[in-house]
Protein backbone atom coordinates (compact mmCIF):
# COMPACT_ATOMS: atom_id res chain seq x y z
CA UNK A 1 0.00 0.00 0.00
CA UNK A 2 1.01 3.85 -0.54
CA UNK A 3 1.85 6.26 2.52
CA UNK A 4 -1.59 7.87 1.85
CA UNK A 5 -3.19 4.53 2.18
CA UNK A 6 -1.42 3.44 5.10
CA UNK A 7 -2.39 6.12 7.16
CA UNK A 8 -5.75 6.42 5.85
CA UNK A 9 -6.33 2.85 6.71
CA UNK A 10 -4.79 3.12 10.41
CA UNK A 11 -7.24 5.92 11.22
CA UNK A 12 -10.23 3.71 10.15
CA UNK A 13 -8.30 0.94 12.31
CA UNK A 14 -8.23 3.30 15.08
CA UNK A 15 -11.87 4.77 14.24
CA UNK A 16 -10.98 7.98 13.95
CA UNK A 17 -12.56 10.47 11.42
CA UNK A 18 -10.44 13.10 9.68
CA UNK A 19 -11.83 15.47 11.93
CA UNK A 20 -11.15 14.10 15.02
CA UNK A 21 -7.27 13.28 13.77
CA UNK A 22 -7.26 16.97 13.05
CA UNK A 23 -8.36 17.91 16.22
CA UNK A 24 -5.45 15.23 18.50
CA UNK A 25 -2.82 16.42 15.88
CA UNK A 26 -3.67 19.82 15.05
CA UNK A 27 -3.01 19.59 11.44
CA UNK A 28 -5.87 20.51 9.31
CA UNK A 29 -8.22 18.25 8.00
CA UNK A 30 -7.58 19.12 4.52
CA UNK A 31 -4.00 18.49 4.72
CA UNK A 32 -4.84 15.34 5.81
CA UNK A 33 -7.41 14.11 3.14
CA UNK A 34 -4.93 15.39 0.82
CA UNK A 35 -2.31 13.22 2.38
CA UNK A 36 -4.49 10.13 2.28
CA UNK A 37 -4.76 10.79 -1.37
CA UNK A 38 -0.90 10.90 -1.81
CA UNK A 39 -1.32 14.19 -2.68
CA UNK A 40 2.10 15.80 -0.81
CA UNK A 41 2.54 19.19 -2.97
CA UNK A 42 2.48 21.48 0.88
CA UNK A 43 6.14 20.84 0.17
CA UNK A 44 8.81 18.16 0.97
CA UNK A 45 9.95 19.62 4.13
CA UNK A 46 6.69 20.42 5.41
CA UNK A 47 5.36 16.82 4.52
CA UNK A 48 7.90 14.98 6.57
CA UNK A 49 6.88 16.82 9.64
CA UNK A 50 3.15 16.25 8.89
CA UNK A 51 3.43 12.67 8.46
CA UNK A 52 5.64 11.85 11.52
CA UNK A 53 3.00 13.48 13.61
CA UNK A 54 0.32 11.75 12.21
CA UNK A 55 2.12 8.31 11.99
CA UNK A 56 3.24 9.05 15.38
CA UNK A 57 -0.14 9.76 16.83
CA UNK A 58 -1.93 6.52 14.89
CA UNK A 59 0.63 4.00 16.48
CA UNK A 60 2.54 3.76 14.03
CA UNK A 61 6.78 3.94 13.19
CA UNK A 62 7.48 7.40 11.71
CA UNK A 63 11.02 6.30 10.30
CA UNK A 64 9.06 3.17 8.42
CA UNK A 65 6.85 6.02 6.99
CA UNK A 66 8.92 8.28 6.03
CA UNK A 67 11.10 5.61 4.34
CA UNK A 68 8.21 4.68 2.70
CA UNK A 69 7.37 8.34 1.38
CA UNK A 70 10.64 8.99 0.46
CA UNK A 71 10.98 5.49 -2.04
CA UNK A 72 7.43 6.71 -3.32
CA UNK A 73 8.34 10.21 -3.91
CA UNK A 74 11.54 9.73 -4.57
CA UNK A 75 11.72 11.91 -8.10
CA UNK A 76 10.10 14.92 -6.03
CA UNK A 77 11.48 14.70 -2.83
CA UNK A 78 13.61 17.31 -2.47
CA UNK A 79 15.32 20.14 0.57
CA UNK A 80 13.30 23.34 1.09
CA UNK A 81 14.05 26.03 2.37
CA UNK A 82 12.51 26.53 6.05
CA UNK A 83 12.32 30.37 5.37
CA UNK A 84 10.34 30.02 2.17
CA UNK A 85 8.07 27.01 4.33
CA UNK A 86 7.24 29.52 6.83
CA UNK A 87 6.39 32.10 4.99
CA UNK A 88 3.82 30.65 3.03
CA UNK A 89 2.38 29.10 6.38
CA UNK A 90 2.35 32.65 8.20
CA UNK A 91 0.76 33.99 5.04
CA UNK A 92 -1.90 31.67 4.93
CA UNK A 93 -3.28 31.52 8.34
CA UNK A 94 -2.07 34.60 9.96
CA UNK A 95 -1.95 38.84 9.22
CA UNK A 96 1.59 39.67 10.03
CA UNK A 97 1.85 41.98 13.20
CA UNK A 98 2.82 45.56 13.19
CA UNK A 99 6.51 46.21 14.23
CA UNK A 100 6.88 47.31 17.91
CA UNK A 101 10.14 48.16 17.14
CA UNK A 102 9.35 52.11 16.28
CA UNK A 103 7.05 52.30 19.68
CA UNK A 104 9.68 51.23 21.58
CA UNK A 105 12.03 53.68 19.88
CA UNK A 106 9.89 57.03 20.54
CA UNK A 107 9.22 55.57 23.80
CA UNK A 108 12.88 55.93 24.90
CA UNK A 109 12.93 58.81 22.95
CA UNK A 110 10.49 60.62 25.25
CA UNK A 111 12.40 58.93 28.63
CA UNK A 112 15.56 60.78 27.16
CA UNK A 113 14.11 64.04 26.45
CA UNK A 114 12.34 63.58 29.90
CA UNK A 115 15.65 63.49 31.82
CA UNK A 116 17.57 66.04 29.99
CA UNK A 117 14.85 68.40 30.89
CA UNK A 118 15.00 67.45 34.95
CA UNK A 119 18.74 67.76 34.20
CA UNK A 120 18.75 71.35 32.85
CA UNK A 121 15.71 72.52 35.28
CA UNK A 122 17.56 71.75 38.16
CA UNK A 123 15.31 70.70 41.46
CA UNK A 124 13.52 74.36 41.44
CA UNK A 125 9.89 74.59 39.96
CA UNK A 126 7.38 72.04 38.30
CA UNK A 127 9.12 68.83 36.74
CA UNK A 128 7.61 66.88 34.16
CA UNK A 129 6.49 62.99 34.43
CA UNK A 130 9.51 60.43 35.41
CA UNK A 131 10.77 57.60 33.11
CA UNK A 132 8.88 55.11 35.13
CA UNK A 133 5.29 57.15 34.93
CA UNK A 134 6.03 57.53 31.39
CA UNK A 135 3.77 54.55 29.52
CA UNK A 136 5.76 52.14 26.97
CA UNK A 137 3.39 51.44 24.19
CA UNK A 138 4.03 47.70 22.63
CA UNK A 139 2.20 45.30 20.79
CA UNK A 140 -0.42 42.97 21.83
CA UNK A 141 1.59 39.93 24.04
CA UNK A 142 0.61 37.29 21.34
CA UNK A 143 1.36 39.42 18.24
CA UNK A 144 2.88 37.01 15.81
CA UNK A 145 6.04 37.72 13.47
CA UNK A 146 8.19 36.44 10.79
CA UNK A 147 8.69 32.61 10.62
CA UNK A 148 6.51 32.25 13.76
CA UNK A 149 9.71 33.80 16.38
CA UNK A 150 7.13 36.10 18.97
CA UNK A 151 9.74 38.97 20.65
CA UNK A 152 9.06 39.83 24.18
CA UNK A 153 8.52 43.74 24.36
CA UNK A 154 9.35 45.58 27.45
CA UNK A 155 5.69 45.39 29.15
CA UNK A 156 6.25 41.45 28.55
CA UNK A 157 9.24 41.55 30.10
CA UNK A 158 8.19 42.18 33.87
CA UNK A 159 4.78 41.50 33.71
CA UNK A 160 3.74 39.39 36.55
CA UNK A 161 2.22 35.82 35.51
CA UNK A 162 3.90 35.45 32.53
CA UNK A 163 5.25 32.03 31.30
CA UNK A 164 8.25 31.80 28.46
CA UNK A 165 9.39 28.57 26.74
CA UNK A 166 11.92 28.51 24.40
CA UNK A 167 12.59 25.68 22.22
CA UNK A 168 15.47 24.86 20.61
CA UNK A 169 15.45 22.06 17.55
CA UNK A 170 18.17 19.66 17.16
CA UNK A 171 16.16 18.50 14.12
CA UNK A 172 13.27 19.73 12.12
CA UNK A 173 10.36 18.92 14.88
CA UNK A 174 6.80 19.88 14.27
CA UNK A 175 5.21 22.58 16.72
CA UNK A 176 2.04 23.67 17.92
CA UNK A 177 1.85 26.27 20.87
CA UNK A 178 -1.24 28.07 22.08
CA UNK A 179 -2.46 30.30 25.20
CA UNK A 180 -4.57 29.66 28.09
CA UNK A 181 -7.93 30.31 25.77
CA UNK A 182 -6.50 28.29 23.48
CA UNK A 183 -5.52 30.63 20.50
CA UNK A 184 -3.17 29.84 18.38
CA UNK A 185 0.50 31.33 18.84
CA UNK A 186 2.38 29.47 16.36
CA UNK A 187 1.87 26.40 14.57
CA UNK A 188 4.75 25.09 12.01
CA UNK A 189 7.80 22.76 11.62
CA UNK A 190 11.04 24.44 13.50
CA UNK A 191 14.52 23.72 10.63
CA UNK A 192 17.38 22.20 12.71
CA UNK A 193 19.13 24.93 14.90
CA UNK A 194 16.64 27.09 15.01
CA UNK A 195 16.06 28.42 18.78
CA UNK A 196 12.31 30.31 19.16
CA UNK A 197 11.22 31.55 22.05
CA UNK A 198 7.19 32.15 22.99
CA UNK A 199 5.48 33.92 25.76
CA UNK A 200 1.82 33.77 27.44
CA UNK A 201 0.11 35.18 30.26
CA UNK A 202 -0.61 32.32 32.78
CA UNK A 203 -0.51 29.05 30.42
CA UNK A 204 1.10 27.82 27.51
CA UNK A 205 -0.06 24.55 25.85
CA UNK A 206 2.56 22.87 23.53
CA UNK A 207 2.16 19.83 21.04
CA UNK A 208 5.50 18.13 19.96
CA UNK A 209 5.30 16.13 17.38
CA UNK A 210 9.14 14.37 18.31
CA UNK A 211 9.64 15.23 21.77
CA UNK A 212 13.11 13.94 21.12
CA UNK A 213 14.26 16.41 18.45
CA UNK A 214 14.06 19.43 20.71
CA UNK A 215 15.12 21.14 24.02
CA UNK A 216 13.06 22.66 26.20
CA UNK A 217 14.03 25.92 28.59
CA UNK A 218 10.69 27.12 30.30
CA UNK A 219 11.06 30.05 32.87
CA UNK A 220 14.01 30.04 32.73
CA UNK A 221 15.25 26.42 33.52
CA UNK A 222 16.38 24.04 31.39
CA UNK A 223 14.15 20.88 30.70
CA UNK A 224 16.11 19.01 28.22
CA UNK A 225 15.24 17.02 26.09
CA UNK A 226 10.96 16.31 27.04
CA UNK A 227 10.36 12.55 25.67
CA UNK A 228 11.78 9.97 23.17
CA UNK A 229 12.67 10.65 18.87
CA UNK A 230 9.25 9.76 17.30
CA UNK A 231 7.65 10.21 20.41
CA UNK A 232 4.42 13.09 19.95
CA UNK A 233 3.82 14.64 23.40
CA UNK A 234 1.65 17.26 24.33
CA UNK A 235 2.53 19.82 27.48
CA UNK A 236 0.85 22.49 29.70
CA UNK A 237 3.27 24.83 31.19
CA UNK A 238 1.98 27.37 34.11
CA UNK A 239 3.40 30.84 35.00
CA UNK A 240 5.65 30.56 37.66
CA UNK A 241 6.92 26.94 37.78
CA UNK A 242 8.90 25.36 34.81
CA UNK A 243 6.55 21.83 35.43
CA UNK A 244 4.78 20.44 32.73
CA UNK A 245 1.30 19.33 33.55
Amino acid sequence: MSVGAVLAEARERAGLTVRQLSERTRIRETVIERFERDDFSVGDFYARGHIRTIASDLGLDPDEILRQYEQENADIASPVKASAVFRGDVGERARRAPSWTMAVAVALAIVAVVVVARMLGGSGGKTGPTAAQLPVTAPHAHARHDKGHEKKTLEEAVAPGLVVVKVTARKPAYLNVRDAKGHEIFQGTLPEGKTTTYSAKDRMKVTIGDAGAVRLEVNGRDLGTPGKDGQMIRRTFDAGGPSPR
